[in-house]
């Protein structure tokens, strides 16, 4: 099952609400389905949870059913059609259309006064016809309606209740979308899907945690080429220094720091710092084996 579905199927979960708000989401429903004209209404929806919900939805927002819905067990993608000029005249009359005007849709803001009515609108609007990416690939979120206007006043009325999306068209249809991935995850779960929520959130820590521990190795490995470069430059020179002018014509401390070195080229300063008796610090081992290079560079 897709991301988007899980979502759907988590907010198709929810009782289907009183009177009111059940027709805000039946609203929604309609402003962002395959088509709603005055002909018809046609919902396409490869959710078998939201092809569930429908008929109760639409029964309880309009007193309708549906002239066409599946039967038996929802595979694929299932369509649901209204085509009788009552039933279609009952929807337009609930939702504020006039009878004799021609049928051109905007949101109709008397019907979302309420907050649980807004919320109800916008969670059948992604029900019909919203989609969000897997968030372990991608952080995105987009409701998509076939209305010009609709797609407007949708964008002015998710920043009045805090979220700030962007627009776009794809061919035919208005896209409105987000891309943070923390105004996601507050979308979500304004409506209603909190366990979809902390699975986004969850997806982006784990890429956060992977990424900083990619991060550290990436670093160690560095560090590790560079300490493993100097050690070979530090015997390479003493080595040289040896065969010119021998290692016992050194003072005691060079002396015993040149034949550490040599013996255990594999070691970190900190590493080959301890093995002195007494230990020595980093500062003073770093020390010394700059002065052996530059005595062996004269």
């Amino acid at each position: 099952m897709s991301f988007s579905n899980e979502v759907k199927t988590e907010l198709c979960r929810w009782e289907l609400s009183p009177r009111a708000c059940a027709r805000a989401e039946a609203y929604g429903v309609l402003l962002f389905c395959h088509s709603f004209t005055d002909g018809e209404v046609k919902i396409v929806t490869g959710c078998p949870a939201f092809a569930h919900r429908l008929p109760e939805l639409f029964k309880r927002a309009f007193r309708v059913t549906f002239d066409r819905k599946p039967e038996g067990p929802v595979q694929g993608k299932e369509t649901f059609l209204i085509t009788e000029g009552d039933k279609l005249f009952s929807i337009g009359e609930a939702l504020g259309y006039d009878p004799g005007a021609t049928l051109a849709h905007h949101i109709n803001l008397a019907l979302l006064e309420e907050d649980a009515c807004r919320t109800a609108f916008l969670r059948g609007a992604f029900l019909a016809g919203g989609s969000v990416s897997d968030p372990a690939k991608s952080y995105h979120l987009e409701l998509c309606t076939s209305h010009y206007s609709v797609s407007r006043e949708l964008a002015a009325l998710l920043r009045e209740v805090g979220f700030e999306p962007k627009q776009t068209t794809r061919k035919s249809n208005y896209v409105t979308y987000i891309k943070s991935s923390e105004t996601i995850a507050d979308f979500l779960t304004a409506l209603g899907a909190p366990l979809a929520s902390m699975e986004l959130v969850n997806a982006k820590l784990e890429k956060h945690l992977r990424g900083s521990v990619n991060r550290r190795v990436n670093c160690d490995s560095a560090n590790l080429d560079k300490a493993v470069d100097a050690a070979l430059e530090q015997v390479d020179a003493i080595q040289r220094y040896a065969r010119t002018r021998g290692l016992d014509s050194l003072p005691d401390k060079l002396r015993d720091t040149a034949e550490l070195r040599m013996a255990h080229p594999e070691l970190t300063l900190s590493q080959l710092s301890a093995l002195f008796q007494p230990p020595i610090t980093k500062s003073a081992l770093n020390h010394r084996l700059r002065k052996l290079m530059e005595l062996a560079g004269k």
